[in-house]
């Protein structure tokens, strides 16, 4: 039998996007690395946010060398851990973090959703927001810290692997379905972008490579990461999903509590056992 997707015509030049512009588009838009964006249009937000998993590929590999090197020269799990989680802070100018303070102020408002909307777009934190990001950040920095006790590769490997998942969270939140809450802004731009059929592919090569990534440390520790990869994704999932009953769809702020939920969750995970 024929998949009834092969029957569709090709889309228009101007329907497309190449590969090359979906990755500016993506290291643009998630993080301050170099990339001039050449395209901000629909079609490159599709390429874009299912390249996001690469993005967080650079971030995770770059945050993993001052730590690395910390933690070689003597300065201990703790401040390895501690640098390793402000370098993502800086490669995203807090982008992430600010989203998650921005969403915790405003499902902790208890307004409607165009009030909690105008909280959220506020330029000031709340106090839902200051205690979400305390706890993140001591939650991410002291699981790390348990990785790098252990060594420094598997301290390594674990921020990589938070890092990557939290970004394909974003990937599978800028799924076909998922209404933007606002017309303007990041959320509107990438909601709704990117195929069911490339969100489960993105997704499936993503929890592939982490599992081969941990497999020389024994088939426990791979089964380890493919779990954390999941638990990451199902935490941001049931976060999307409450964002979107509250908001009636997703923002740019949405997304970045997405991402740091996500990356949470997995160094929770593999802090474990």
């Amino acid at each position: 039998m024929t998949d009834s997707t092969d029957d569709r015509p090709p889309l228009p030049p101007e329907e497309r996007a190449t590969l090359a512009d979906g990755i500016r588009f993506a290291f643009g838009t998630l993080t301050v690395l170099p990339a001039r964006i050449t395209r901000w249009d629909r079609p490159a937000a599709r390429t874009g946010m299912a390249c996001a998993p690469l993005a967080g590929l650079a971030v995770g590999l770059l945050a993993t060398v001052p730590g690395a090197l910390l933690l070689l020269l003597g300065g201990g799990p703790l401040l390895a851990a501690a640098v390793t989680v402000a370098v993502p802070a800086a490669l995203t100018r807090g982008l992430h973090l600010d989203g998650l303070a921005d969403t915790a102020d405003g499902l902790g408002s208890a307004k409607p959703a165009e009030d909690a909307l105008r909280i959220m777009k506020q330029s000031d934190i709340g106090p839902f927001g200051v205690i979400s990001l305390l706890l993140v950040l001591l939650v991410q920095t002291a699981a790390l810290a348990n990785a790098y006790a252990d060594s420094w590769s598997r301290g390594a490997l674990a921020a990589v692997t938070a890092a990557v998942t939290a970004r394909l969270a974003m990937t599978l939140a800028s799924r076909e379905g998922v209404p933007a809450a606002r017309p303007g802004g990041l959320g509107a731009a990438v909601a709704g972008v990117v195929p069911h059929r490339a969100a489960a592919g993105v997704a499936a090569l993503v929890l592939a490579a982490a599992t081969l990534a941990a497999l020389p440390a024994g088939p426990l520790a791979a089964a380890h990461h493919a779990a954390a990869v999941l638990a990451g994704l199902l935490a941001a999932e049931l976060l999307l999903r409450r964002c979107v009953r509250r908001f009636d769809g997703v923002t740019g702020d949405v997304f970045g509590a997405l991402c740091e939920t996500a990356a949470t969750t997995v160094l929770v995970v593999l802090a474990l056992g």
